[in-house]
């Protein structure tokens, strides 16, 4: 009996795709934006809460520690879909954002209770930067797909920059440097009253996404939006011996892993590093915030061409990090002044930081899809979930180290 093919069904996309991308990139800007909060007003922190170098490090550290049930969050998505591990992730940044506004007068009570709440935000950390393009692929065609990974996956830097211009100027500096008129008459109990302020707003952000994540995320649309999206995936663990075994996976990972986790730390810490050489708080801020607003609109930009141009991907990841390479250099070179004699002026430090910031930052969506075109079919999470795991590593040796010199 002759058998009758049925003919492939033509992807369908939906409106109601832009309102979860929405959702989702508001709760990756939330996470930035709570993870980056001590670094720029570390000066202040100092003040009002006793923080140390070593408590400023580690505000930073547990976001590269909240990676290490990273594969269990991967596994989630790839089983149980994206609301779950949405509602999951959101109400763990819910739980923590609340927990660093609990009003306890024992400092050291609080300052525990501030950790605690970093360490459960940094466990949103696999989520909102390793779901991007499984949500892309998902929910968006082809040739939308570069385009909708980049929005996803950039907003949680720019929530990051969010950080950088919110704290240096809500919160007075105490070092006489900041440019508010606020600073004549600021005291510890008035910019322990101003980091409670931002704090709080901070938990009412996360608590709002999180309510219109609950009343509505769905975990797939009705109808797959391409064949990709269809198609039958390798399982949990064909998926990683697939990986492991691929050398030009692993190769493309270490050029994303190394640059892109090193530059995550040191941003990061950007304040801590540019007090010796008197950069007060607020022009760092303005450094940090530039650098990553400036790469999150380059890398929409990038990822927008690399939609209509397909197979170009490699040739523009090398001129991205050509750029970083020039950029580094160049700040690397104005700091050792006693060396080159090269002039240390804010215009060389602003214009070095932000171009690199730009360069780096902006060749994350493209790494992405990148990565996901070299070992299809291994499930989007899964793979991504490997490079941003090995990219904290190299964050966190950063840190540790960093840690250890300022002590």
């Amino acid at each position: 009996v002759p058998v009758r093919r049925l003919a492939p069904l033509a992807g369908r996309v939906y409106g109601r795709r832009w309102l979860v991308l929405l959702l989702f990139s508001l709760l990756g800007f939330a996470q930035g934006l709570v993870w980056n909060s001590w670094g720029p007003i570390q000066n202040s922190a100092r003040l009002a809460f006793g923080f140390s170098g070593w408590d400023i490090a580690l505000l930073v550290f547990w976001g590269p520690i909240g990676f290490a049930p990273c594969f269990f969050f991967m596994w989630l998505m790839d089983k149980k879909g994206l609301r779950v591990t949405v509602l999951l992730t959101s109400s763990l940044m819910v739980l923590g954002a609340g927990l660093r506004c609990v009003p306890v007068s024992d400092l050291e009570i609080r300052k525990k209770l501030i950790h605690g709440g970093q360490l459960l935000n940094g466990l949103a950390g696999p989520t909102v930067m390793n779901a991007a393009p499984f949500l892309s692929t998902t929910w968006f065609s082809p040739d939308e797909r570069a385009t909708a990974t980049a929005i996803a996956s950039l907003l949680n830097y720019l929530g990051a920059a969010g950080a950088f211009l919110v704290g240096p100027l809500v919160v007075p500096s105490p070092n006489g440097t900041s440019h508010l008129p606020l600073v004549s008459q600021s005291n510890t109990e008035h910019i322990k009253d101003r980091i409670e302020a931002v704090l709080y707003a901070e938990f009412g952000m996360v608590s709002l996404i999180f309510s219109a994540a609950l009343a509505y995320f769905p975990s797939r649309p009705p109808f797959p939006p391409s064949v990709a999206a269809a198609s039958q995936r390798l399982s949990y663990r064909r998926s990683f011996c697939r990986l492991l075994s691929n050398f030009r996976f692993l190769m493309i990972a270490l050029a994303y892993a190394i640059p892109l986790g090193v530059f995550s730390g040191w941003s990061g810490v950007l304040d801590l590093i540019l007090t010796p050489v008197h950069v007060s708080q607020v022009d760092a801020g303005w450094i940090g915030f530039w650098s990553i607003v400036g790469g999150c609109v380059v890398g929409i930009a990038m990822a927008r061409f690399a939609d209509f141009i397909r197979g170009m991907l490699k040739f523009i990841l090398l001129l991205l990090l050509s750029g970083a390479t020039l950029a580094s250099t160049w700040f690397t070179l104005t700091c050792l002044t006693s060396v080159t004699h090269l002039p240390l002026t804010t215009a060389t430090l602003y214009t070095s930081c932000i171009l690199l910031g730009i360069f780096l930052n902006s060749s994350v969506p493209i790494f992405f899809e990148l990565f996901v075109e070299t070992v299809y079919p291994v499930p989007e999470g899964i793979t991504c979930g490997v490079v941003t795991f090995l990219s904290n590593v190299f964050m966190g040796v950063l840190l540790f180290f960093l840690t250890f010199y300022h002590t």
